[in-house]
């Protein structure tokens, strides 16, 4: 089959029809006696659900609970005892509900019922210590949600913030602020990693999701594979009604917003400014095949941006607008169907297209014609076939899912040579005829997971099995048809623009006889990856010590076989015992706490960096015997297991026109070539990262629908991944208190020079051809540390107009390494790195009030007020005639970190950028109609106009987060400033 989609759904139901079936949700219930408050065992609560026809019964035990293991996610449930009934409760992916019922002396009705989990947000959990967040569909249709996408409102939870991220399209949410690309994220309880860099493979649109929950600590051992935090999507179903909508969102964009002069984001991470306007438009529906049996759910989702870019070369005659345009299609299909009383299964097919055009110009004029643009594409589909076992004392619960995931970051508009031109001065005045680079990755990914519960009365028992294969396929480097820098004349010039093709300019256009300062071309522009396997299994036990007192105590194990590369040994030692238990003080209050390890994956980008930027010539392999021999590498370092022939890039200057040789004509070149940067698989393997956390609640119950929530949260990470320079140049360091009174030459002699800096290398370069000045090497050696207070105060509606979620946190995060790509700045001294993280906040105060004066009106406010981030302070220039002062070079990873050497006597993110306050407010109005309703909206996005220098998602290298020690503060890019979206809906 040539459509991915149906080739995973075939390939999904035919491997999975006999025996899979997917981790779904549960209900647990509690019947107490109320004028006692004892336990009521022996009775009989029967669970419904109007929605899918569902039915079903349990006796309590000694400790008074019921347990309905393994339920679809879709619709209401209502458990009853004795004809009486509590509220509906709505579910989410693995997870349990509580109802505590509060039964009488002696029949009647129940007089008091306390719901965790419904649609309300007045919620005790009574089930478990897990410190985690959540927003139901009701919550995300009611509040502003820019373009629908989720990933702008998710912010909205305790424990989670924007990120500033290390390339445009990093992910946007940070975790108790720690890199956004180790965030797990999931559907359904299923992978949904992209799995080579890190981020969701399908962003799932608001209306594909029911509820969107975030666990930060203390989550049960089924949740594995990330030392941070994981976002938890539960999509919707279909029930024996039929329901949809259609609706459509228009961003009007310069016409309404404010002006500003910051470019502001499109979803993609992408930088816009004038003429950005946005469209989206969309359906659902879902309802019964057969009724109370088979059921489905269509969601699509479709948004257009429309950009301009400024195309400004007045020396080729050009000053014009360049229209581009922004893809984002999102379609999600759910078939669920209940087999028999005891078996269901679900159906789920995904399907993401992305498409970003990079269509040349720049934000205020720019010189790359727009035959040297490109579109930046990204491709995911995912099928997952889930079925279900819910006996009286065995469940069982698996799935299998295949994705895939495409994502070619720079698709060439042309496929030939690039071409840079400078004027007489050799200062750059266009760019035609390539992109110049490539990088186009592929993942297939399998994952089948497995999981039995044995319920023993007091005691629950359950194990798992996860195993998950990616298999990625990367071409990337330098252009195979090569890039030329050219020179023209005055009079080469004039030719040029009497030819008048404006912004058609292509390669073809330039006279034959330019002169050429430099050819570039890629030598192995083959494709080139591995696979990763991911294991990992768990022992979870769960006692009721008492009706009031439920303990749980864990053990999970998890192997990622990428650990192996470098030295064939893994880590396999990473076993993670977790404990935790729940305390019902009362009626209304909870305590609650839990402890326990957690190991994560490496992304693949840690092994695809290593193969990309290695080579194998003989003089780097001399190179890395001298580092050997000097013990800097360990003395049993095996060569072959560390090198590879990865991409390499040869220079001439001595070429005509369009006549540089290919790189097949090339390769001799190939032994000879200095790099300034390699990097190698590490010799000694790699340990999966990993933290210790630990967590104390409190929650309390108020007048029935106010909710008083406080957690104290730690989290001690270990095994963080950094960069480490195997050839690095000694320690050099200027003395701050030995400035002052120094003339500008003497500031000026203060830097040390790069050749200065060889001098101190283990090796110097030069003696080795082939051979390169930094040798780096992915180092699992970084430390963090995180503590936290969350205070969150809810209030349900209930018969009331008005509805209010509050939160509060006050943290600190504090770490010796940021990002995969995280260097120390001086001689790989890591503990002079050890400060407040890139994402931290001290303050981050959340507000959500709803409000519903009038029969079908809703006006929903929020709030986000936060301290500043952290900034860092480079060397000024100016003074020392460099920013790079110990002469260590330029890095490769500088242009994602955005942190070249910083000022003397400054330490690393001393510095905190102001405040950031937003509100948004949304308001929309529905029309009752005889088969429906329609909906009116209106959304504000910082209606107070406030000009915001951090707290948004934002490029690391593009924030306001590094600025020039003793200079002015200057501001690269703000917050969006006032935006306007509207929108209308037809619901039926």
């Amino acid at each position: 089959m040539r459509n991915p989609l149906l080739a995973s759904a075939a390939a999904v139901m035919l491997l999975a029809a006999p025996v899979t079936a997917h981790a779904q949700a549960a209900i647990e219930v509690l019947v107490l006696d109320q004028g006692t408050g004892e336990a009521v065992a022996d009775a009989a609560v029967s669970l419904t659900n109007r929605a899918t026809g569902y039915r079903a019964e349990a006796v309590t035990d000694g400790a008074g609970r019921a347990r309905f293991p393994a339920l679809p996610t879709t619709g209401a449930y209502v458990a009853s005892v004795g004809g009486s009934a509590a509220e509906p409760v709505e579910l989410r992916a693995s997870f349990t509900r509580t109802v505590t019922l509060l039964l009488p002396d002696a029949g009647g009705r129940i007089e008091e019922i306390v719901v965790e989990g419904t649609r309300s947000v007045t919620r005790l959990n009574l089930s478990n210590a897990e410190v985690s967040a959540s927003l139901d569909a009701v919550t995300l249709e009611t509040l502003p949600v820019e373009a629908r996408d989720l990933s702008t409102v998710l912010f909205r939870l305790p424990n989670v913030t924007r990120a500033t991220g290390f390339f445009p399209e990093a992910p946007a949410v940070s975790i108790n602020g720690a890199n956004a690309l180790f965030t797990q994220y999931l559907i359904d309880g299923l992978d949904n990693n992209e799995n080579f860099l890190g981020g969701p493979k399908f962003p799932a649109p608001v209306g594909a999701v029911a509820e969107a929950t975030v666990l930060a600590n203390s989550y049960s051992t089924e949740f594995g594979r990330t030392a941070n935090g994981v976002v938890n999507l539960t999509t919707r179903g279909g029930t024996n009604e039929f329901s949809g909508e259609v609706f459509t969102l228009w961003r009007p964009g310069s016409a309404l917003d404010s002006e500003t002069d910051f470019p502001g984001r499109d979803l993609s991470g992408n930088a816009v400014l004038e003429g950005f306007r946005r469209y989206q438009g969309g359906a659902s529906l879902g309802g019964p095949i057969v009724r109370d049996r088979t059921f489905f759910f269509i969601n699509a989702e479709l948004t257009r941006d429309t950009k301009d870019n400024r195309l400004t070369v007045p020396a080729l005659g050009v000053d014009e607008t360049i229209e581009g345009e922004n893809r984002f299609d999102y379609y999600t299909l759910r078939l669920d169907h209940r087999i028999s009383e005891d078996w269901s299964a679900t159906l789920r097919l995904n399907r993401g297209d992305v498409a970003v055009e990079r269509q040349g110009g720049g934000l205020e004029g720019g010189f790359t014609f727009p035959s040297a643009g490109d579109e930046q594409t990204r491709l995911s589909h995912l099928a997952a076939f889930q079925t279900r076992y819910s006996g009286r004392t065995l469940s069982y619960e698996g799935e299998v899912q295949f994705s895939a995931f495409d994502w070619n970051y720079s698709d060439p508009v042309n496929a030939g040579p690039q071409v840079t031109i400078l004027d007489p001065l050799e200062q750059t005045i266009g760019v035609i005829g390539n992109n110049g680079s490539t990088f186009d990755v592929e993942e297939r990914t399998w994952q089948t997971r497995h999981k039995l519960a044995f319920d023993l009365g007091r005691q629950r028992v359950s194990a798992g099995l996860d195993i998950l294969r990616a298999d990625f396929d990367l071409r990337g480097g330098g252009n195979p048809a090569g890039n030329y820098r050219v020179r023209l004349t005055e009079a080469q010039l004039a030719q040029v623009r009497a030819l008048g093709r404006g912004t058609a300019l292509n390669v073809e256009d330039l006279p034959a006889g330019v002169e050429v300062l430099d050819y570039a071309v890629e030598l192995r522009p083959a494709s080139f990856g591995e696979a990763q396997i991911l294991y990992g299994a768990w022992l979870e036990t769960e006692f009721d010590l008492s009706a009031d007192l439920t303990a749980r105590v864990g053990l999970r194990y998890d192997y990622d076989d990428l650990t192996e590369f470098g030295d064939g040994s893994g880590d396999k030692d990473n076993i993670s015992p977790r404990a935790s238990f729940n305390y019902r003080l009362s009626d209304t209050q909870v305590i609650r706490g839990g402890a326990g390890l957690f190991y994560e994956k490496l992304p693949y980008v840690v092994i695809s960096d290593a193969l990309q930027r290695n080579s194998d010539t003989p003089g780097f392999r001399a190179q890395l015997q001298d580092l050997i021999d000097q013990g800097i590498l360990p003395a049993d370092t095996e060569l072959d297991r560390i090198l590879f022939n990865g991409n390499a890039t040869a220079n001439l200057s001595d070429v005509g026109y369009l006549q540089g040789p290919s790189g097949e004509a090339l390769q001799p070149q190939r032994d000879t070539l200095n790099a300034a940067e390699r990097q190698i698989l590490n010799p000694s393997g790699y340990e999966n990262p990993s933290s210790f956390q630990a967590s104390l609640g409190y929650q309390q119950l108020v007048a029935g629908d106010w909710l008083l929530d406080a957690n104290l949260l730690y989290s001690r990470g270990r095994n963080l991944v950094r960069l480490v320079d195997l050839n690095s140049p000694g320690p050099y360091r200027i003395d701050p208190a030995a400035l002052e009174g120094l003339t500008p030459e003497q500031l000026a002699a203060l830097p040390r020079t790069p050749e200065e800096a060889d001098a101190t290398r283990p090796t110097n370069p030069a003696d080795y051809p082939g051979g390169a000045r930094s040798i780096l090497v992915s180092d699992t050696g970084g430390h963090s540390e995180y503590r936290a207070l969350n205070l969150s105060v809810t209030k349900d509606r209930g018969q009331d107009i008005w509805g209010l979620r509050l939160s509060y946190t006050l943290s600190r995060l504090k770490n010796d390494t940021d990002d995969i790509n995280f260097r120390a700045q001086d001689a790989n001294d890591f503990g002079a790195e050890w400060a407040a993280s890139l994402n931290d906040r001290t303050h981050v105060l959340n507000a959500m009030l709803f409000l519903y004066p009038l029969d079908g009106l809703t006006i929903s406010v929020a709030g986000l007020f936060q301290s500043g981030q952290p900034v860092n302070y480079g060397p000024n220039a100016a003074l020392f005639g460099t920013t790079d002062l110990n002469g260590d070079g330029r890095s490769f990873t500088n242009q994602y970190t955005g942190n070249p050497d910083r000022a003397p006597g400054t330490g690393r993110n001393s510095g905190r950028l102001p405040w950031s306050e937003v509100v948004d407010i949304g308001v929309q109005y529905e029309i009752p109609l005889a088969r429906g309703a329609v909906e009116l909206r209106a959304d504000v996005f910082n209606i107070l106009n406030q000009t915001n220098l951090g707290g948004y998602v934002v490029n690391a290298t593009a924030s306001n987060q590094f600025q020039i020690a003793g200079q002015p503060f200057v501001t690269r890019s703000a917050g969006p400033p006032r935006t306007f979206q509207f929108g209308l809906r037809y619901l039926f």
